[in-house]
């Protein structure tokens, strides 16, 4: 099944595609050549799953992009102290390569800009045989989760017509701001923004930040979130330079853009964003990728304001009807059906926030079931906050299901959600208890794979699995003890309190068994034709433990215990293998209600 969130990448990105305002970058020569209609989306999460379309393995230069990483490894070299010593955190209002230094100081505003960015390179430590660049290259591969290389031609470039950020570095070490020569750092700084990256590697290294400095996909610790914290606080208030307060407001994540055409945004515990496409406004962004970060900010609700809470998977576990039946004893030829085809029915456990994370691992889980799933049955009742987007993906869940033939379900205890997902689609099988959603699933698939008879209508006593063992002679003479009795729709048929009543066999219809509980009654089970209830409680002054009520009009033949008595007294032999019978059949259902109790401690 295709994720609802790729079809969404892929739609977005041909609507998109159609915008032609902004023009490749000039400043640099060799950028102003690109191909304009480049143009790719990757959105990486945290533990490493990337969703991509377009122009995204496409290599271009990181340019501005490479700024919060190499002010991070500043950080880390230097200490915050120090490093705010030299580089301030406030916003300038300027263009990126404005002249904002502080008066009389000399100190940039922010690392973002380019005097702050040059100023960040130059406090960059050599270490032993790793020069300055080397290390500020490393920790730009660390974050991407691959070597990357440097683009000579754009480089050479940069390096010939710097003429600015020359200035800028002279500037700089008039005030002291660089404390040595600044040719070798201005050098390093075109460097530095002459790295190759591609959209995927851009999202990486968003998702890298968003885990809190961790490259989800290596495991390498590449920032500690001290630092990771200062560096996205300043790509917040920062990042997009003279547009940063409209960026914040109308998509609200932390973000980077660069002459290249990459831009870059982070959502912290959640997910990372990168678009390429090298058409820019008049702040030296991307078009397409301010708009596409608009777009997918809205419609996914990523502003910060929505997605405070830290994302991590809601898969709780996952697992087949086979390992939790329900508590139905089924004919032989429905257990096979079930046991040979249960694989066909995924129950898939959540708990947390449903949040765009959460939703996210939700909707892949459920893309990356085998082919031949056919029932997916989602257990919403850990779930603790739903969000608007988690409902518009649900409705696309259930929709590409259906239109494959399959379906899906939900178990939600307080049907809130399903109240809502009923409002927003057409109706989904809803159930308060898993069992009671393992019994639909159950149905469905022997109403698939199974014969007629594997459900029959009606089951004469004769034919009741519980009385396999029996002869027909024995089963003749038994039915002879039996009562007949009928009961309509809704009708009690045993009540909580009430002493044994005999051992009933359903020869047609259905039946419930319920107990009481703090907020009203909890189905225990479904019972249907050629089945037996009662007898657990054979040959014991017990109360009845449970109220069984006929679901549809029912007909059932009832062993009393009067008859028990008659067939003790007079047909001594028939009454122990009959006994024998029913705890073979009870010891069945039993067995049945441990793996489900198994399955619930493991989980």
């Amino acid at each position: 099944m295709e994720s609802p969130i790729q079809s969404y990448l892929e739609k977005i990105h041909a609507e998109i595609q159609q915008l032609r305002d902004g023009k490749p970058s000039s400043a640099i020569p060799a950028l102003a050549h690109v191909d304009p209609d480049n143009y790719g989306i990757c959105l990486a999460t945290v533990d490493g799953y990337v969703y991509e379309v377009g122009d995204t393995r496409e290599e271009f230069t990181i340019q501005s992009i490479s700024k919060p990483f190499t002010y991070g490894l500043a950080l880390a070299d230097r200490g915050m102290e120090a490093v705010d010593r030299k580089i301030d955190v406030e916003p300038s209002g300027d263009a990126f390569n404005e002249i904002s230094l502080g008066e009389g100081t000399g100190r940039p505003s922010n690392p973002m800009i380019n005097a702050g960015a040059i100023t960040a390179t130059s406090l960059v430590k050599s270490s032993g045989p790793n020069s300055r660049f080397k290390r500020i290259l490393n920790i730009h591969s660390s974050f991407a989760g691959r070597d990357l290389t440097v683009d000579e031609r754009v480089y050479k470039s940069e390096y010939n017509h710097g003429y600015r950020n020359r200035a800028l570095s002279y500037l700089l070490r008039s005030f002291n701001i660089i404390e040595k020569d600044p040719d070798p750092v201005v050098e390093d700084y075109f460097r530095q923004c002459s790295v190759n990256v591609n959209c995927q590697d851009l999202s990486m290294m968003a998702a890298s930040l968003a885990n809190g400095g961790r490259n989800p996909v290596t495991g390498d610790q590449v920032l500690d979130i001290s630092e990771v914290e200062r560096v996205l606080s300043v790509m917040t208030t920062c990042g997009m330079y003279d547009d940063a307060g409209a960026w914040v407001a109308n998509v609200g994540m932390p973000a980077k853009s660069g002459v290249g055409g990459g831009t870059l945004a982070v959502l912290p515990g959640q997910v990372g964003l990168a678009v390429y496409s090298p058409p820019l406004d008049e702040h030296g962004s991307s078009v397409r990728g301010i708009a596409t970060c608009q777009r997918v900010s809205r419609d996914m609700e990523l502003h910060f304001v929505r997605a405070g809470r830290t994302g991590r998977s809601v898969i709780r576990a996952r697992y087949d009807i086979n390992r939790v039946p329900s508590g139905i004893r089924r004919t032989d030829e429905a257990a096979a059906v079930l046991e040979e085809h249960g694989h066909r029915a995924a129950v898939i456990e959540l708990h947390g926030d449903l949040l765009f994370a959460g939703t996210e691992s939700m909707v892949r889980e459920i893309s990356n079931l085998a082919d031949d799933v056919e029932l997916v049955v989602l257990d919403l009742r850990r779930v603790d906050e739903t969000s608007d987007v988690s409902l518009r993906m649900l409705s696309e869940v259930r929709q590409t299901l259906s239109d494959a033939g399959n379906q899906l379900a939900l178990i939600d205890g307080e049907g809130t959600l399903a109240e809502t997902f009923h409002n927003l689609d057409r109706e989904v099988p809803t159930f308060v208890t898993r069992s009671t959603a393992v019994e639909w699933a159950e149905n469905e698939l022997i109403g698939r794979y199974g014969e007629e008879l594997s459900l029959p209508s009606i089951v004469p006593v004769a034919d009741s699995p519980a009385l396999e063992p029996l002869d027909g002679a024995d089963i003749e003479q038994l039915e002879s003890l039996l009562e007949a009795r009928e009961y309509d729709a809704g009708d009690v048929i045993r009540r909580v309190g009430q002493r044994f009543g005999g051992v009933h066999f359903i020869v047609s219809g259905k039946v419930t068994s319920t107990i009481p509980a703090p907020e009203g009654r909890v189905k225990l089970s479904t019972l249907g034709a050629g089945m037996t209830f009662g007898e657990l409680a054979l040959g014991t002054n017990d109360k009845q433990e449970t109220t069984v009520k006929a679901v549809g009009p029912v007909r059932l033949k009832v062993l009393s215990g009067e008859a028990i008595e008659q067939l003790e007294s007079e047909h001594p032999r028939l009454a122990v293998a009959l006994w024998k019978a029913l705890t073979r059949d009870a010891y069945t259902r039993v067995d049945q209600y441990m793996r489900e109790t198994a399955v619930r401690i493991r989980d």
